[in-house]
């Protein structure tokens, strides 16, 4: 059982940045291919990111290629999202997710993951 609780949201201005943080429970952290997820009001949950369980392979969506980083530090624990130069669209909920334990590292369809934190609110103002 792995959970995961996010940090970092806020309300930003356009062109601004911030950093989400997720803390992973557990000792096998290192083990789990990891991703970020959002959901805007009335759509569905869309992949941002995903992370290797290595951290040395990622994957964007189009839409935040060039301006979100995705990394983790596997001796704290931890997965990121640098988030620069937002936009008003990039407005949502923002999801941590965790595949389970040695399943495959290349996932983008958030059913394919089996833990999720409870979300941090990122609101971008034009």
């Amino acid at each position: 059982q792995v959970q995961l609780v996010e940090s970092g949201g806020g309300l930003v201005q356009a062109g601004g940045s911030l950093r989400l943080s997720c803390a992973a429970s557990g000792r096998t952290f290192s083990s789990n291919a990891m991703g970020w997820f959002r959901q805007a009001p009335g759509k569905e949950r869309e992949v941002v990111a995903t992370v290797t369980r290595s951290g040395g392979s990622t994957y964007y969506a189009d839409s935040v290629k060039g301006r979100f980083t995705i990394s983790r530090d596997n001796g704290k624990n931890t997965v990121y999202l640098q988030m620069n130069s937002l936009k008003p669209e990039d407005t949502a909920v923002y999801y941590c997710a965790a595949r389970m334990r040695y399943y495959s590292d290349y996932a983008t369809d958030p059913t394919l993951y089996a833990y999720w934190g409870q979300g941090t609110q990122v609101t971008v103002s034009s």
